[in-house]
């Protein structure tokens, strides 16, 4: 049987933040919220949680920034997320971002916290330059795996999940996860923390059915990120983090 997890703090971009995932106030969900939803309800009641995750972020301020105010919290259970913009840079080092991820989940290890490395799942069959980037996450995947092994730290593989990569989990951006897709990456957190939990309804219908054709994708999603990247930009500037405090949440909140 899992241990209840009692307080939660998660970090990183886009991905732990919610995008593609909105609410009916146009605020991310996401599968972190899932998941802190699941542990209040494993633990009979609410849980502390806390969302530290900004869009666009790159590794180094997730770590340098991000680490230090989620370990400040106290959090019993830590999730890492990040590396996924960095590989969308014209040019990275798998090697070293693999190294710094690992680094820092294994600091955060020993101050006694429990960490779990989440990786996001893999859009490359759907979005511009997808071989290329394609073979940077499968490289980052394994590598992070590979350094990770038999470090304490648990490590959820979304990058290889077989059915995260289908159309029909990501959003009309082709980017991020939709909110199926975000339910499948919650759920596979909760498996790796032996926490029962119903399996997403894989069959659901797509709920952006309507994509745009090319020359508007290009136009609305496309052109505006290779903007951002060219201007130093990113999505997340001037944002602050969703839920900056252990604040008590219930399984019905989320």
């Amino acid at each position: 049987m899992a241990a209840v997890v009692q307080s939660y703090a998660a970090i990183g971009d886009s991905f732990t933040e919610g995008m593609g995932d909105e609410r009916p106030d146009g605020s991310p969900r996401g599968w972190a919220d899932l998941v802190a939803a699941a542990l209040a309800h494993a633990a009979g009641g609410s849980i502390g949680y806390a969302n530290l995750a900004i869009r666009g972020r790159l590794l180094a301020p997730i770590l340098d920034d991000q680490l230090p105010a989620a370990l400040a919290l106290g959090p019993q259970l830590l999730s890492i997320n990040g590396g996924g913009n960095d590989i969308l840079r014209p040019r990275v080092s798998i090697d070293a971002v693999a190294d710094r991820l690992v680094a820092g989940a294994l600091d955060a290890r020993a101050t006694g916290v429990r960490v779990m490395v989440v990786s996001g799942g893999n859009p490359t069959r759907h979005i511009p330059m997808g071989p290329t980037f394609a073979r940077r996450g499968d490289a980052l995947a394994v590598a992070v795996r590979e350094r990770l092994e038999g470090s304490g730290v648990l490590f959820v593989d979304n990058w290889f999940d077989p059915h995260l990569p289908e159309l029909r989990y990501w959003s009309v951006d082709k980017l991020h996860l939709n909110a199926l897709g975000h339910a499948r990456a919650a759920a596979n957190v909760l498996a790796a923390l032996a926490v029962p939990v119903a399996a997403p309804d894989d069959g659901a219908p797509l709920a952006d059915v309507a994509r745009p054709r090319t020359a508007e994708y290009w136009r609305r999603y496309v052109l505006p990120w290779i903007g951002r990247r060219l201007t130093g930009r990113s999505s997340g500037d001037h944002r602050t983090a969703k839920r900056p405090t252990l604040d008590p949440v219930r399984a019905d909140e989320l």
